[in-house]
């Protein structure tokens, strides 16, 4: 049994270093705006009022949003000069639950007979076992990306969005800059969107 063990474990072992793919899930998207043009001019990113402190995962988001406004022509500000908006920004980034994933492995033990003896006679072995190699115990993440786009003049909100996706822990899409990436993408793309209209992006 043991060797049967052994050779059982090394199938696993080969199967979880097999090419697999796993899809990461769509983010969902709503934005709200007043439908008038929206000057490309100088914006400064900073964290919203009553967003998490500036931190290193707080840093990848504001970067991740200023990645995609200046793609949009949008000018980083200086420190030493006033910008024409403010990018407000605020991330939550939260478990939304655990989950068994299912054993990539499953192996069956059945029973046998042995014949001999000195006189001819047999002893049955029966029944069977049947049991999974592997599995690990799997975190829902949940990451939302907010940014609101404010006119510094009278601090007028004049654009305003929210993406929203989940993660599997160890599965693609769950590292926190590549979830900040993904979320600033979808977020300002077709910018500046159909207002107060949720749409998934893939």
């Amino acid at each position: 049994m043991t060797r049967i063990l052994s050779i059982a474990a090394a199938g696993a072992a080969l199967l979880a270093g097999g090419c697999t793919t796993t899809r990461m899930a769509p983010v969902d998207v709503t934005r709200y705006h007043l439908g008038q043009p929206m000057e490309r001019t100088t914006v400064a990113v900073e964290p919203m009022t009553g967003a998490n402190q500036i931190s290193p995962e707080y840093q990848l988001y504001a970067d991740a949003v200023a990645a995609e406004l200046e793609r949009l022509a949008y000018v980083q500000a200086r420190s030493d000069m006033a910008s024409g908006y403010i990018a407000a920004v605020s991330f939550t980034r939260s478990s939304r639950g655990a989950f068994r994933e299912q054993p990539p492995v499953s192996i069956g033990l059945g029973g046998g007979s042995v014949s001999g003896g000195r006189r001819g006679g047999g002893v049955g072995l029966g029944g069977g076992l049947s049991f999974g190699i592997g599995g690990k115990t799997r975190e829902v993440i949940g990451s939302e990306l907010w940014v609101q786009l404010r006119r510094r003049s009278d601090n007028t909100t004049v654009w305003e969005g929210r993406a929203i996706t989940e993660s599997i822990s160890g599965k693609p899409g769950s590292d926190p800059r590549e979830a900040a990436a993904r979320l600033a993408r979808a977020l300002f793309k077709d910018f500046p969107g159909e207002s107060g209209v949720t749409t998934t992006v893939k």
